[in-house]
């Protein structure tokens, strides 16, 4: 198939108007088949998808290294078509704990040595702080980036969960191609000041969490367990009264999308792609079946009748419960 591109800012690269995530191959939403993820990433890359996301500290590097055994195994012509977009600065320990972001200069330019590494590549091609360093001004995180840009080691610079303030500061310091931050049917407060903000700077977005890490997929049903090691074992909206609340929402989207002949999942992915081109939905597929029915949302049209429709079934604030734990909101720049 193939797949229309988007361009991320004005100084970055074109790219597949779908994303693949690929933090969920790594451990955080309960265990992976690694020979499947492999075969997922080649999937997607024969499908046309070019931009693959992950994070140094995605399994503790394990995913680094899943996506460079997939790029390693898949054809030459496939290979040089990808894109890796990095995610850096989380502290991690030895048990999967959270222990905090180190985005000093130094810093910077271990992480990235260590990605060049696992990664296998000579570059990576958008490089970004997982979250703002509450210790380190914007710029000089920015500013070490922009030496490796000058280096070669780094293509463009990206941001992730920073609020309307941080861009400004940031994209002040050196041209920003992207920022990442999760926006869905459910997660829509980046509309009130930091979308604003991005198209007035020629900033694009890479949009993860576009289910809601499957909340609204329409595949998560009521009483449906979750592993300890998952992140949504812990998180808010799929917690009681939450979880029933939220698919209720869910229920209402699915009565649109089967008007459509389309899934849940499909109508859930159109909507985020049709809130604007400088924004590239991140689908976190697992599996090959998950991802041909996100690529399937490319080829929903989605009119001003629809998108009225799927507005007063799921209302911007509709969803129970924050999209993060209190202590890991209280990491989230962009919701200060």
């Amino acid at each position: 198939m193939t797949i229309q591109t988007r361009k991320l800012g004005t100084t970055g690269p074109q790219v597949s108007a779908l994303g693949l995530g690929c933090m969920g191959m790594s451990g955080m939403y309960g265990a992976a088949d690694r020979a499947e993820s492999v075969a997922t990433i080649h999937a997607a890359l024969e499908a046309g998808v070019t931009l693959l996301d992950t994070g140094d500290f995605y399994g503790m590097g394990h995913n680094e290294l899943l996506i460079a055994e997939a790029l390693r195994t898949a054809p030459a012509a496939l290979r040089e078509n990808a894109l890796i977009s990095v995610k850096f600065g989380a502290h991690r320990a030895p048990d999967g704990s959270w222990l905090g972001y180190d985005a000093r200069p130094a810093a910077v330019k271990t992480w990235a040595a260590y990605s060049l590494q696992r990664l296998g590549v000579d570059h990576i091609d958008v490089y970004r702080p997982a979250r703002l360093d509450p210790n380190v001004p914007i710029e000089e995180t920015v500013g070490a980036i922009s030496e490796l840009v000058e280096q070669g080691y780094v293509r463009h610079i990206g941001l992730s969960e920073v609020g309307a303030e941080t861009i400004r500061r940031a994209a002040a310091t050196a041209p920003i191609a992207d920022l990442q931050i999760e926006y869905s049917l459910i997660s829509r407060s980046p509309e009130r000041e930091i979308l604003p903000t991005l198209r007035e700077l020629g900033i694009s977005v890479t949009a993860y969490g576009v289910l809601s890490r499957g909340l609204i997929s329409g595949h998560v049903t009521p009483g449906h367990g979750f592993a300890a090691n998952d992140f949504r074992a812990h998180s808010p909206r799929f917690q009681g009264d939450n979880l029933q609340h939220n698919l209720t929402l869910v229920e209402s989207l699915r009565k649109i999308a089967e008007q459509k002949g389309v899934s849940v999942a499909q109508i859930a992915i159109a909507w985020v792609l049709s809130r604007g081109e400088e924004i590239v939905p991140l689908v976190g597929a697992r599996t090959r079946e998950r991802l041909g029915e996100a690529l399937g949302a490319l080829d929903v049209d989605l009119d001003a009748a629809d998108l009225a429709a799927i507005e007063a079934a799921v209302p911007a604030d509709a969803a129970a419960g924050e999209r993060y734990a209190p202590a890991q909101m209280a990491m989230l720049d962009s919701e200060r």
